[in-house]
Parts: structure tokens; C-alpha cells; sequence
């Protein structure tokens, strides 16, 4: 059995808006124009936070400012022979992003913007339609 890992991260700026990125309709046609939270697939070999560093970095040019919390873990994939699990994160950083080509914009939302969006990714909207991620401050 395969099995792959992925960690992603919900991050919020000093204003009190969240990061998300519009997932590239090339790269990713089964999530085509769906807003998403920044992350990937861990690399064999490092931490779950240096991987997560890893793709911030990878995908926004940004870095973390302090030490992410993990919020959730969810079974994305169980099919004969792979499994696939994302690990959420919640963290603070600074600045705009520069995006990578895995990506078309990004934009910065307030909860409740973010509750209501139409076009999120599943796994998020699971995540705050459980009440899982819990939004400080709004």
C-alpha cells in the first residue's frame, strides 16, 4: 500500500484575513479554480514543519513567523493500494505572496468571507463546517 502524507496551512496576517490560493486549472483539473490553503506532499527525510515551511515557501516566497498549530487530520484518499492524509495548520505570517506556477492568484479573506465561498476546496470547507478550524477574533 501507498501511503502519502500531505500538510497544508490556514495562515492569517496581522489584519486578521486569511491566505488562499487558487489551485492552477492545468496542473489541477479535478480541483480546477477552487480556493485552497497553502501546502503539499512531505518529502521523506524531514519534519512535518519543515515540510510545511518547505511548501509556504515554495508556493508563496513567504515564511512563517512563528510556530503553526496543528488543527486537523483527514483521510483524503482510501482506495485499494493508496491512502493519502493531509494535516491541517493554522499560523500567522507577513507580507503578499509571490505565487508559483501551481497557482493562478491568492487572495486575503475574513472568516466570514471564507465561510461563504463557494468555490472552496472540500477538505477545507469540511474542516469549517466542523467547526475544526475556528476562526480567532471574528
Amino acid at each position: 500500500m501507498e501511503l502519502q502524507v500531505g500538510v497544508k496551512a490556514l495562515l492569517r496576517n496581522k489584519e486578521g484575513k486569511y491566505l488562499l490560493v487558487r489551485r492552477s486549472p492545468d496542473k489541477y483539473p479535478e480541483a480546477a479554480n477552487r480556493w485552497d490553503i497553502v501546502g503539499g506532499r512531505i518529502n521523506l527525510g524531514q519534519t512535518l514543519l519543515e515540510n510545511l515551511k518547505r511548501e509556504i515557501k515554495e508556493e508563496t516566497q513567504l515564511e512563517m513567523k512563528k510556530e503553526p498549530k496543528l488543527v486537523a487530520a483527514q483521510d483524503i484518499r482510501c482506495i485499494a493500494g493508496k491512502h493519502i492524509v493531509r494535516l491541517t495548520f493554522v499560523g500567522e505570517m507577513d507580507g503578499d505572496p509571490v505565487l508559483d506556477g501551481d497557482h493562478t492568484e491568492f487572495g486575503w479573506f475574513a472568516a466570514e468571507e471564507i465561510k461563504n465561498l463557494e468555490q472552496l476546496d472540500i477538505y477545507v470547507k469540511e474542516l469549517i463546517d466542523k467547526e475544526i478550524i475556528l476562526f480567532d477574533g471574528d
